[in-house]
């Protein structure tokens, strides 16, 4: 299956737990881009007593994005999955987005340290208190604490999410033009 798969053909691909030929970027071997695009998945301890915070996090995150809608679009994601599990002993992050991991890591530091916001994941047993300045220490971090996944489907296969946002701005027009066609 490669990205030239038609978008309204639905296609999954099964993933090796490593394949020594992928492409090796900056920060370590690159996941193959999927029907679902680009992703990862951690999981980690949270720390004793944190697990209020970071609900407050996620209620931090969805305020701000409420007064600048747009926050997050430099990471162009698709979607973005917290869960508190295992009685709030564990966290797990999940991300779909557009680019390759060493480009996402690299922008989401980028983003909470103009900002001047910290992530989540300071609540994360192991996680380095200089990761603003370490981005290796962070990178480090993320995969020692990565789960990849081993199959990814997509509905409509290797689409961006601006390919997703034109689509949907071309159908709004069109409905649109058709209203004041009435």
């Amino acid at each position: 299956m490669s990205d030239t798969t038609p978008w309204d053909t639905p296609a999954a691909v099964a993933i090796p737990k490593h394949d020594p030929r992928w492409q090796k970027g900056k920060h370590g071997p690159i996941w193959p881009r999927t029907p679902a695009c680009y992703g990862f998945t951690i999981i980690a301890n949270v720390k004793p007593g944190t697990a209020e915070t970071i609900r407050g996090y996620g209620t931090k995150i969805a305020s701000a994005l409420k007064e600048q809608p747009h926050l997050l679009a430099p990471l162009k994601l698709h979607y973005l999955r917290w869960v508190l599990f295992d009685d709030d002993t564990r966290f797990m992050y999940q991300g779909i987005f557009d680019t390759d991991f060493d480009k996402y890591t690299e922008d989401a530091i980028e983003l909470f340290k103009r900002a001047g916001v910290d992530t989540v994941f300071e609540n994360l047993v192991g996680f380095p208190t200089d990761w603003k300045t370490n981005p290796e220490a962070f990178i480090k971090f993320v995969r020692a604490h990565q789960a990849p996944s081993f199959l990814e489907y997509g509905e409509y296969p290797f689409v961006t999410a601006d390919e997703i946002k034109k689509a949907l701005a071309v159908k709004a027009s069109f409905s649109a033009m058709l209203d004041q066609m009435q």
